[in-house]
């Protein structure tokens, strides 16, 4: 029996991504910058990926770039927006509770000169939004928060990131880090008046390599990767064809989301209420986090051996985000979790191939552990 439930870390590829990839790695293998037959067969289908990627998010194949991951196209949107807007403010607006690929490069910003402003989480993980438009001034250049958080499931208020740009009278740019929300709830950028948005092909169950950037029509970004030109200028080095195409196919074969999230939020549900019989359970996602995500500490037992014990029975989830190996998370430092919690925290991660069994045996087997390590 083999259960995986670490799918905000890594999801496995679908039947119809792996055979799109396929193709491409041994029939259509051109270099779409090639002016041959087999270089034009490759562009064609790097086109047609890319307006698959857009009418998923309602917008422009045109606004659409290709990069290798979620964490280039936070970095691109991230260092390409302050590079250019540089001269109108030093002042960016995030949260404390991105993700690495975001939370790095605002380090790095801070040793650059700029001002970097963290919106406080209560224990929910959610910010207020009068805290955000406190937060934003005509000093403003980005404003960069993730959608859905990676450790927590938190759904963060988007659509008011704008409102606050506008009242600041603020030249910012808008990143949204829409790695965790993609294909598990709607994402439109044109509604909720994104400028920049970061979408992953292997959280969708597409392969690992290839991540998008949206890049609202007008926006201009400095390239910050180099080279050949790729991606009109803006993310150069050719294009890895075959992981660009299976995201195509991942996001084709997308269910449709209304329906995955009832289904899910049963799972969800059902589940903590059987790990709530656990003694020493304490569930740290709140109920209204995407129920893909489900983040739990069973007090008592330290996180890494949960996980251990898990997996020798087939059973596998998370200690925390994959992107921080072998750290207490940030994440929960910042909503006031005891280092009790922290320790003995673990990440439960579920995706549509997720069954009702599955979640059901995940109780018991926890249950199991606890009963054995306690005694």
């Amino acid at each position: 029996m083999e259960i995986y439930l670490d799918n905000s870390a890594t999801t496995k590829v679908c039947r119809e991504a792996a055979d799109a990839m396929m193709n491409m790695l041994t029939n259509n293998y051109g270099n779409p910058s090639s002016l041959h037959k087999k270089g034009t067969q490759a562009l064609r289908a790097l086109e047609n990926s890319r307006e698959i990627v857009a009418n998923s998010l309602s917008v422009s194949k045109d606004e659409i770039y290709f990069t290798s991951s979620g964490t280039t196209a936070n970095n691109t949107a991230i260092f390409g927006a302050v590079s250019a807007n540089r001269s109108r403010g030093n002042r960016i607006v995030t949260s404390a509770l991105e993700h690495p690929s975001v939370n790095e490069a605002m380090k790095r910003l801070e040793q650059q000169g700029f001002e970097v402003i963290r919106l406080r989480p209560d224990t929910t993980g959610a910010f207020s939004a009068q805290e955000l438009m406190n937060a934003v001034n005509q000093r403003t250049v980005l404003v960069s928060i993730m959608a859905v958080n990676n450790e927590l499931g938190t759904i963060n208020p988007i659509n008011n990131i704008k409102t606050a740009v506008r009242r600041a009278n603020s030249p910012a740019l808008i990143h949204v880090d829409a790695v965790q929300a993609f294909g598990k709830i709607p994402v439109n950028p044109t509604k909720a008046g994104i400028d920049l948005l970061t979408v992953s092909s292997h959280k969708i169950h597409g392969p690992k390599g290839a991540g998008a950037l949206y890049v609202r029509k007008g926006v201009q970004l400095q390239p910050y990767i180099v080279g050949g030109g790729q991606e009109k200028r803006l993310y150069s080095g050719t294009e890895a064809m075959p992981a660009i195409v299976g995201f195509a196919e991942a996001v084709k074969n997308l269910p449709d989301i209304g329906r995955e999230l009832v289904e899910i939020r049963s799972l969800r549900d059902n589940f903590v209420r059987e790990a709530a019989k656990i003694g020493g359970v304490h569930i740290n996602s709140s109920p209204d986090a995407l129920p893909y995500i489900i983040n739990m500490s069973v007090l008592g037992i330290p996180s890494q051996t949960m996980v251990n014990a898990l997996s020798e029975a087939g059973i596998y989830v998370s200690a925390g985000s994959a992107c921080k190996k072998g750290h207490r998370s940030e994440v929960l430092k910042a909503v006031g979790l005891s280092p009790q919690r922290m320790d003995s925290a673990i990440r439960i991660s579920l995706s549509r191939y997720t069954t009702r069994q599955d979640m059901e045996e995940t109780a018991e087997a926890i249950n199991r552990i606890v009963e054995r390590i306690r005694r």
